[in-house]
């Protein structure tokens, strides 16, 4: 059996522009406070992966351009559409009133667990279902609480061991990466 590593080139991935052309997905990310830079990175890293629409930025965040940002994202700065915002409050307030669910990734009374998470996928051929906006918190404080006050629910990661939370790059990686297999499911 041939498990030769692929090259780069062979994994027929799409340029920063090409990546912009591609259809959307229904699916902002907002990170909220989240102050490091590496961090930020890899949460752009994650959204060029899973194809998200936007990466919003909010409040004290680090923002590009970033040597320490450029380091974790190698380049998915160049490729994700961001926006910075001094009020995540606001982005909540614009996202909703462009028909965006919004969703707080939090340990919360009453938190939907990952696993049961059943999104209404949007579907962009045919405008059906919802589009999703998943807040990730400040590494120590997580989602500011009006934040979370202000989603329509909070989606919680199961955990079992003895720590409270994953990093919060970590906790975006796994969140897109549920959305995206039951996005895929459902277009089959």
């Amino acid at each position: 059996m041939d498990r030769r590593k692929l090259l780069n080139l062979e994994l027929s991935r799409v340029n920063p522009e090409e990546y912009r052309n591609l259809p959307e997905t229904g699916v902002a990310v907002i990170l909220d406070n989240v102050r490091s830079a590496h961090n930020v990175g890899s949460a752009f890293r994650s959204c060029d992966s899973f194809k998200v629409d936007k990466l919003w930025l909010c409040g004290i965040c680090a923002v590009p351009p970033s040597a320490e940002i450029r380091k974790s994202a190698i380049g998915a700065e160049e490729s994700v559409p961001w926006e910075y915002s001094e009020s995540t409050l606001e982005v909540v307030g614009r996202l909703k009133s462009e028909g965006f669910t919004i969703v707080s990734v939090e340990q919360t009374v009453g938190s939907v667990s990952l696993e049961a998470f059943k999104p209404d996928c949007w579907n962009p051929e045919t405008g059906a279902g919802k589009k999703y906006a998943f807040i990730f918190g400040n590494e120590v404080d997580g989602v500011s609480q009006d934040v979370v006050d202000a989603s329509e629910f909070s989606l919680e990661i199961p955990q079992f061991g003895t720590k409270h939370s994953l990093n919060v790059s970590v906790s975006v990686g796994v969140v897109l990466w549920r959305f995206t297999e039951i996005r895929l499911a459902s277009r089959v």
